[in-house]
């Protein structure tokens, strides 16, 4: 009777280091800006918004570019997002404004807070949706806005108003308005261009003008940064309900061609 084979531990998987460390260096920067706005530092919170969403952007092109993409890389950039992007901006938004409504009134308190929450809850509910379709969605297109665009919209106005001397119990009603405006149009069905399929390597080239129009807007952003960036991500805010309402009615036009 032959001995039995001996059993071998299982393997112990681990992870990549790389893109890791960009998803984690914005998760912090994410966690700095909600310490920050609670301080009152709500430009400094802002700005940490934006560092997260260069750094959210870095992970996915560096595994890519090394190889090391890995599910666990995929779920832990959805739970940085969220801090980052979901709990950093509706947290900054209520302490420096939303908060203010309470001295309007039990009714107006809960107003400000619960446009924090639906802010918080869209994000999640947005990149839940994402990581369920993420294998079947066009490349080109996001379906709703995109969690730091989102963040980004809301951000800027905060980083402007403060740049400008604006505080936030001036525009107390204003902001509820802009967070669940945001949140809404991230489980909206709207689509929204990626920017994924933008010309990256040499066979892939582009007009001068490109890069002509690339230095204007770097000197824009350096002239002023907060309203450069608020007016950018306003019209890329406005652009999934107006392409996409576009594209219906083109679908409707060929439709009504065809028949007659």
């Amino acid at each position: 009777m032959s001995e039995p084979m001996p059993v071998r531990a299982p393997r112990h998987r681990g992870i990549y280091l790389l893109p890791n460390l960009f998803t984690t260096g914005a998760m912090f920067a994410g966690f700095y800006a909600i310490i920050a706005s609670i301080s009152g530092f709500y430009a400094d919170a802002a700005v940490a918004v934006f560092f997260a969403a260069v750094l959210d952007g870095m992970d996915g092109r560096v595994a890519r570019m090394t190889g090391t993409q890995s599910e666990f890389g995929v779920q832990y950039d959805s739970l940085s997002d969220l801090v980052s992007f979901g709990l950093a901006p509706s947290l900054v938004l209520y302490t420096w404004s939303l908060s203010a409504l309470k001295d309007f009134g039990p009714l107006w308190g809960k107003l400000g807070w619960a446009a924090a929450f639906i802010y918080v809850a869209c994000a999640a509910l947005r990149l839940a949706r994402f990581n369920t379709q993420v294998s079947v969605i066009d490349k080109r297109y996001f379906q709703g806005l995109a969690s730091p665009a989102a963040a980004g919209v809301c951000m800027s106005f905060v980083w402007s108003m403060e740049k400008f001397g604006v505080p936030g119990t001036d525009v107390c009603f204003v902001v509820p308005f802009i967070a669940v405006i945001a949140g809404l149009l991230m489980v909206s069905r709207f689509r929204y261009y990626s920017f994924k399929s933008l010309p990256t390597g040499d066979r892939q080239r582009v007009p001068f003008g490109w890069m002509v129009g690339a230095v204007l807007l770097l000197a824009l952003l350096i002239l002023d940064t907060p309203r450069v960036l608020l007016a950018g991500f306003t019209v890329y805010l406005l652009s999934g309900p107006v392409l996409t309402l576009w594209g219906l009615a083109e679908h409707r036009r060929r439709g009504r061609r065809g028949a007659g």
